[in-house]
C-alpha cells in the first residue's frame, strides 16, 4: 500500500497551473447548525427556517465563513499539505450564496512563485481558488500566499 501524497513541495508548482481539487462536500444542515454555533454566529437567516423562508433567498443562507473553511480544507492536500503557513489571504469575495444540500467542488490556478528572501528551505506561492457548486455555480473566490517546504533546501 502506498502512503497518501499530501500537498507538493515548492519546486512542483508552476504558474500557471490549474489544480482540479479532488475532494468535494455537500453541505448538510448539521454542518451548518454546528459551524454556526461553534462560531458563534446566531444570526436567524443561517439557524432558523421560518424566518430564512421570509427573507430575500427564501431558504436558510449557510455560513459565508463556513464555506470559506470547508474550500481552504478541499485544497490542503494539493496546496498547503506541505506548507509551513499560510501566509495572508489577500481576498474573499463571495460569488453567490450556498443553501443546504448545495454540494462545493473547487480549483486553485497557481498566479506566482518566488524563492523565499529569509527561509532557503521555502517559497512562497500565490494562489488563487475558486469554489463551485453542483451547477457550476462559482460561489466563492480567495487570493492567498503560501510559504511551502522546498523538496531540496
Amino acid at each position: 500500500m502506498e502512503a497518501s501524497k499530501l500537498g507538493s513541495f515548492f519546486e512542483s508548482f508552476q504558474v500557471g497551473d490549474v489544480i482540479e481539487h479532488s475532494l468535494s462536500k455537500t453541505i448538510f444542515e448539521s454542518d451548518n447548525n454546528l459551524f454556526s454555533l461553534l462560531t458563534m454566529n446566531h444570526h436567524p437567516v443561517h439557524l432558523n427556517a421560518d424566518y430564512a423562508s421570509k427573507q430575500h433567498h427564501g431558504q436558510i443562507l449557510v455560513v459565508g465563513t463556513l464555506v470559506f473553511s470547508l474550500v481552504v480544507g478541499i485544497t490542503v492536500p494539493d496546496i498547503s499539505g506541505k506548507a509551513i503557513a499560510n501566509l495572508n489571504y489577500e481576498s474573499v469575495n463571495h460569488l453567490h450564496p450556498v443553501f443546504i444540500g448545495d454540494t462545493i467542488y473547487a480549483k486553485t490556478v497557481i498566479l506566482e512563485k518566488r524563492e523565499s528572501k529569509s527561509r532557503k528551505d521555502s517559497g512562497l506561492i500565490k494562489v488563487e481558488t475558486i469554489a463551485f457548486n453542483q451547477d457550476g455555480t462559482d460561489v466563492l473566490k480567495f487570493t492567498r500566499t503560501v510559504l511551502v517546504k522546498k523538496a531540496q533546501p
